[in-house]
């Protein structure tokens, strides 16, 4: 079964973290798709990925743009995988379907600590997983925003 990682945001938003792990996934040679709840975020994200850092660039794309076999990491709202990506990222209450999660080498869900609605959510995705007999990983923000894995 996929791995996923499940990341509690608790001090930082989806518009710093995001970033900081998909350049770890781009430099992994993974092609990665960004899957957002609903396509207003997904063209928000997309100009943020371009302007985050003075010095950074992370290739990437979403519909707005095309030629989406051609990006590495692809931002949709949307049920299709157009870049044939081996890593997904869950974002901004984005869901997938338990037998899909198979599609991909390693998976990543981004929740806010601070909504209920995305504690609860994550919850539920979590004994989704678990009653499959998926493999889940908790890592939560230390005081200095520094990722710890929990049991």
């Amino acid at each position: 079964m996929t791995r996923i990682d499940f990341y509690h945001l608790q001090k930082n938003s989806v518009e710093q973290v995001l970033p900081k792990l998909l350049e770890k996934a781009y430099v992994s040679g993974n092609k990665v798709l960004v899957k957002i709840g609903n396509e207003a975020r997904v063209e928000f994200l997309n100009t943020a990925l371009w302007t985050y850092e003075d010095k950074s660039f992370l290739p990437h794309g979403s519909g707005r743009d095309g030629n989406a076999e051609l990006q590495p990491i692809w931002l949709t709202a949307g049920e299709d995988n157009p870049n044939g990506a081996t890593m997904l990222f869950l974002v901004d209450g984005a869901r997938v379907d338990i037998e899909k999660l198979q599609d991909f080498s390693r998976v990543f869900n981004l929740f806010d600590g601070g909504s209920d609605e995305s504690l609860v959510q994550a919850r539920d995705f979590w004994k989704q997983i678990k009653t499959s007999g998926g493999e889940c990983f908790y890592w939560q923000q230390d005081e200095a925003g520094r990722w710890q894995q929990k049991a």
